[in-house]
């Protein structure tokens, strides 16, 4: 069982934290974390638009955190062993954050990306910041302006035009796109994650992140499952496997572990408003890796949602 000394050691070198000694800010170290974990997701919109037909939803769901939890027990499986005590007594609430928010939201994102693009996918995601605020308010009691309001307001006005691609008459008609539906439960299961990982317990960062890839992983099993046994399963070729690897690394393992440390180190609601770069990565890769068309509404779309979180920011009573 690895010492408290040694457990420490290993947890600033996986979440990149204590960086105060080089003159780096709790909040500036948030920061890029926060950047490095908006990339990421940027990129996993397109992963998952390039994954379509090449791999089916669920066998890609369980192959990414497989892979992930492979990957932390190579760098982290002593601390983790050392905290199994405390894992034990939280598993109803780290299988119920797995479950949505890392087994619920893959699940979608990957079958929404058949019938909508990546650039939707990276802009509605823009709307995660507003569940994390109502959350917050209603949950944690955390202090909204009235500008703040407005702000959300902005961004979700964003995620609506996009959603309708810029026709209004699709919302009278209620006519929206199966795979912009999906994301909206993606990003509200997504949201409720973030909210969660506010709640007070007793595990440290390494083993509640190897908690809920655990729970993602047993939780979307079965589907896996039935999708072999219905027929469904497409087994990736071998030049995929590079894909599944990029998605095991970046949207899966380095993002995740960058997200839950900035959640730590500045709250959730200040970390989910980051989400809002989101857009901003998706666009840009799908624009220059799949030659996806950007469009105009696409455009008013990102500058609604760009001046919700500035707005947002800028006139914020400070509150985590």
């Amino acid at each position: 069982m690895a010492s408290g000394k040694e457990k420490n050691i290993v947890l600033r070198r996986i979440f990149l934290i204590r960086l105060e000694k080089y003159g780096i800010s709790t909040t500036m170290q948030a920061y890029y974390l926060l950047i490095i974990t908006t990339l990421c997701w940027g990129l996993n919109a397109v992963f998952a638009r390039m994954a379509v037909g090449e791999i089916s939803p669920m066998l890609l769901v369980s192959v990414r955190w497989l892979g992930t939890l492979i990957l932390l027990s190579l760098f982290a499986g002593r601390a983790i062993i050392a905290d199994l005590p405390a894992i034990r007594r939280n598993l109803g609430y780290t299988y119920l954050m797995g479950t949505a928010g890392l087994g619920g939201f893959g699940t979608l994102i990957y079958y929404s990306a058949y019938t909508t693009t990546a650039v939707n996918i990276g802009i509605i995601q823009g709307a995660m910041p507003a569940i994390v605020l109502v959350g917050s308010y209603f949950f944690f009691r955390t202090s909204v302006s009235l500008l703040q309001i407005g702000g959300v307001a902005v961004t979700i006005l964003g995620v609506v035009f996009v959603s309708i691609h810029g026709e209004f008459e699709r919302l009278m008609t209620l006519n929206f796109n199966t795979g912009d539906l999906l994301m909206l439960i993606a990003v509200l299961l997504y949201g409720s994650y973030t909210l969660g990982l506010r709640r007070k317990n007793d595990l440290s960062s390494i083993a509640l992140f190897a908690s809920v890839v655990a729970s993602a992983f047993i939780s979307t099993l079965p589907l896996t499952i039935y999708e072999f046994v219905s027929g469904r399963t497409i087994w990736p070729e071998l030049q995929d496997c590079i894909l599944i690897g990029m998605i095991v690394l970046f949207p899966s393992f380095i993002s995740q572990i960058c997200f839950i440390a900035s959640v730590k180190l500045i709250g959730p609601v200040r970390s989910g408003m980051f989400i809002n770069l989101v857009p901003i990565f998706a666009s840009f890769f799908a624009v220059v890796l799949l030659e996806e068309d950007f469009e105009l509404f696409h455009g008013l779309s990102l500058l609604l949602v760009l001046s919700g979180i500035y707005i947002f920011e800028k006139y914020k009573p400070i509150t985590t």
